[in-house]
C-alpha cells in the first residue's frame, strides 16, 4: 500500500528518493513526501497527488541533506492533503509510516496536556508526537523508540529521522513489510524491494516485532522483547529493479500479454517429465480431512475457482473465506485441516492475521508471488506463482498463475488420495500444459472485445453471470471492471439471477456470460434466453460450438476450444480485456485506479 523509503547516503539524498518512490507508483497513493537532514536540521517537503507534484515542488524550494525518509500515502486516516502527508514532524523527530496504528486517539488524548501541537488528522502524527515527548523527558532517540513501540497498538512499518543526527535512523516493523541494507558507507531502508534494486544487490528484512537502529557504518537489529538479534541478508534478484513497460500503453496491457509466458514457467516448474513436481518438504494430502482456503480481492476468487476442482478431483471438502471475516470469526481448526492461504504480494495484513490465528492448529501452505514475503516465510510450505513483478492494481497474471498453481494442488491432492489413476492426472496434466498456446490464441481476440467494450462503456451497471467453475470468473470480471473503469458490476451464478437480480435487467443493463459449451452450457443458455426476453443485452464469450447456437446475442467474441476443467484459466483473458478496453474507453487511469492500492498492509 504506502511506500517507504529512507537512506543515509553519500549524495544529495533528495533525488535519490524521489526517485525510489517513482519505483514504488505501482502501489497506488495520493499524496508523496520527504524529509532530509542538512546540516544537523531537520527539514521536509510534501504535495499532493502524483510525485511530478512533489518534483515540482522541490525545484522551486530545495532540500538539501544526504540523509532522508521518503513516502507514497495511500490515505487511511484523513482526506489527502499536505497536512495529513507524509513524513509527518513533531519538535526534532519525523517519521514515515505503512499500516494503522489502532490506539492512535487514546495516545493523543493522553498528549494533549504536553502542548506539543498538532496539525494533521492522522493517526502517524501521533507516533511523532509520543516519540518527542520521550526526547523532552531526556530519552536518547534510541530510548524513544524503543518506549513508542511499547505504547503502539496495530500494525505498522515506521522510519524516523532524529534533527542533530545526520547519521542516524531507527525503524521498526509489526505487520507491514520492511528492509534494510548496508552498502558502502551508506545505509538503505524499503518497504519493497524495488525501490531499493538500484542502489543495493542485498536485503535483509526485518520480522515480525522487529526494531533497528541504523547508520552509515552499522546495523543493530532488535527483535520484539528489545534483544539484540541477527537476520539472514538475502540477494535482491535482477528482475526486482526492472519496471520497463516493453513498448506496452499501459502495464496492465503488458501483464496481460505476459500471460502465455508465465503460466508456461509455471507449468515447467511444478511439472516435470509429465508428472508432478512439487518442491520438498513437500505436502501430503492423504491424511488431509478438510481445506480451508483464505484469501482477499481477486485471490479469494481464484481460491473459489479451486474449490471446484479440489472436491471435484480429490473429494475434500473446502471451505473458503475472505481473511477480513476469517481472522475475527474465530472458526474452529478441526485435526487434519490444511489451511492455504493467497496473496500476490504475500503481505496482505487480513491474510497475514489470518494465517497467525491458524499457526499450531493447522499445517499451512502458501500461494505467493514474493517468495521472501511475510506471508511465505511464516508458512509450513509456500509455493511460488511464478508470475514476475505485477506494477499494475488490478491483479491479471497474478491470478491465472494462481489458478495455474492451485489448479496443480488439486491434482497433487488427487494423486495423494488415490482419486484419480496415473493415467487421468497425466491427461489432465496434458490439457493444463496446452493452455498457455490457448492463451496466446485468446489474446488475438482483443481487437473483437475493444469494440463491444467501447459499447459497454455507457453502461451505469453490468450483470456478469457463470456456472460452476465459471461463477468465481463472473465475481472475477465484475471486479476488474470495477476497479478500473468505475462501473457498477456485479457477479453471479447464473441460475441465481432469477432469484433477485433479474429484477436490475432491461435494455439498458448489459450481461456479460461466460459459457464454454460445456457439460453446464445448455443450463447456461436457459438463463440467457431469461435475460433476452426481458430486453436484456447478452455478449456471450464461447467457443465456436456454443456460439453456433446462440446467433441471436447482442455481442459476443470466439474463444479456442478447451478442455472443461481449465476453462477458467483461458477465459480470464476476456473478463481482463474486457475491463482494460472499457477503461480506456471511459479515460480511466488504467493502472493506478482511484482509491486502490496494489498490497494493501491495513486491515
Amino acid at each position: 500500500m504506502c511506500g517507504i523509503v529512507g537512506v543515509l547516503g553519500r549524495h544529495q539524498v533528495a533525488p535519490i528518493l524521489v526517485e525510489a518512490l517513482k519505483r514504488l507508483e505501482y502501489r497506488g497513493y495520493d499524496s508523496a513526501g520527504i524529509a532530509t537532514i542538512d546540516e544537523g536540521r531537520l527539514d521536509r517537503r510534501r504535495a499532493v497527488g502524483k510525485l511530478i507534484n512533489l518534483s515540482d515542488h522541490l525545484v522551486r524550494a530545495p532540500l538539501p541533506g544526504m540523509s532522508g525518509i521518503g513516502h507514497t500515502r495511500w490515505a487511511t486516516h484523513g482526506a489527502p492533503s499536505v497536512t495529513n502527508a507524509h513524513p509527518h514532524r513533531s519538535g526534532s523527530v519525523a517519521v514515515v509510516h505503512n499500516g494503522i496504528i489502532e490506539n492512535y486517539a487514546a495516545l493523543r488524548d493522553e498528549l494533549g496536556a504536553r502542548n506539543l501541537g498538532t496539525e494533521s488528522e492522522t493517526d502517524t502524527e501521533t507516533v511523532a508526537i509520543l516519540t518527542q515527548s520521550f526526547l523532552e523527558d531526556g530519552a536518547t532517540p534510541q530510548e524513544a523508540v524503543a518506549r513508542t513501540l511499547e505504547r503502539l497498538e496495530g500494525a505498522f512499518a515506521l522510519a524516523f529521522l532524529f534533527d542533530g543526527h545526520d547519521d542516524l535512523m531507527i525503524v521498526a516493523r509489526r505487520g507491514s513489510p520492511l528492509a534494510i541494507s548496508l552498502g558502502d558507507g551508506e545505509a538503505f531502508v524499503g518497504s519493497d524491494a524495488i525501490a531499493l534494486a538500484p542502489m543495493t544487490d542485498h536485503l535483509t528484512y526485518l520480522e515480525e516485532g522487529d526494531w533497528a537502529v541504523l547508520t552509515r557504518a552499522s546495523a543493530q537489529i532488535f527483535d520484539a522483547a528489545n534483544r539484540p538479534v541477527i537476520r539472514t541478508s538475502v540477494p535482491i534478484t535482477p528482475e526486482a529493479g526492472r519496471v520497463e513497460k516493453g513498448g506496452h500503453r499501459h502495464w496492465m496491457a503488458k501483464e496481460i500479454a505476459e500471460q502465455p509466458a508465465v503460466l508456461d514457467a509455471v507449468l515447467g516448474h511444478y511439472v516435470r517429465d509429465g508428472a508432478l513436481a512439487f518442491p520438498d518438504p513437500g505436502i501430503d494430502f492423504s491424511d488431509v480431512t478438510r481445506i480451508v482456503m483464505v484469501a482477499c480481492g481477486t485471490a479469494s476468487y481464484a481460491c473459489h475457482t479451486a474449490k471446484y476442482w479440489i472436491e471435484r478431483l480429490a473429494g475434500l471438502p473446502v471451505e473458503v473465506d475472505v481473511a477480513s471475516e476469517f481472522r475475527y470469526r474465530e472458526p474452529p481448526i478441526p485435526e487434519g485441516t490444511l489451511a492455504v492461504f493467497v496473496s500476490q504480494s504475500g503481505e496482505t495484513a487480513d491474510t497475514l492475521a489470518a494465517l497467525r490465528y491458524c499457526e499450531g492448529r493447522a499445517r499451512i501452505v502458501s500461494v505467493v508471488n514474493v517468495e521472501s514475503s511475510s506471508i511465505a516465510r511464516a508458512s509450513d510450505l509456500a509455493l511460488p506463482i511464478l508470475a514476475g513483478r505485477e506494477i499494475g492494481v488490478a491483479s491479471t497474471k497474478a491470478f491465472t498463475c494462481q489458478l495455474a498453481v492451485l489448479g496443480l494442488l488439486a491434482l497433487k491432492a488427487a494423486q495423494d488420495r488415490g482419486t484419480l489413476s496415473a493415467s487421468e492426472i497425466a491427461g489432465h496434466l496434458d490439457d493444463l500444459g496446452r493452455i498457455p498456446a490457448l492463451i496466446a490464441h485468446a489474446l488475438n481476440a482483443e481487437s473483437e472485445i475493444s469494440d463491444i467494450a467501447r459499447d459497454i462503456s455507457e453502461a451505469q451497471d453490468i450483470l456478469f453471470l457463470g456456472r460452476g467453475a465459471m461463477y468465481p470468473l463472473a465475481l472475477e470480471g465484475a471486479l476488474k471492471l470495477k476497479e478500473i473503469s468505475y462501473i457498477h458490476a456485479e457477479g453471479y451464478a447464473s441460475g441465481e439471477l432469477k432469484h433477485g437480480p433479474i429484477a436490475l435487467v432491461d435494455e439498458h443493463v448489459p450481461i456479460i456470460v461466460f459459457a464454454p459449451s460445456d457439460r453446464l452450457f445448455a443450463k447456461s443458455v436457459s438463463n440467457m434466453q431469461e435475460v433476452m426476453a426481458r430486453g436484456g443485452r447478452v455478449v456471450l464469450f464461447s467457443d465456436a460450438a456454443g456460439l453456433s447456437t446462440q446467433p441471436n446475442v447482442w455481442h459476443h467474441a470466439q474463444m479456442p476450444d478447451v478442455p472443461e476443467l481449465w476453462a477458467p484459466i483461458l477465459y480470464a483473458v476476456p473478463a481482463q480485456l474486457l475491463a482494460y478496453h472499457t477503461a480506456i474507453a471511459k479515460g480511466t487511469d488504467v493502472d493506478q485506479p482511484r482509491n486502490l492500492a496494489k498490497s494493501v498492509t491495513v486491515e
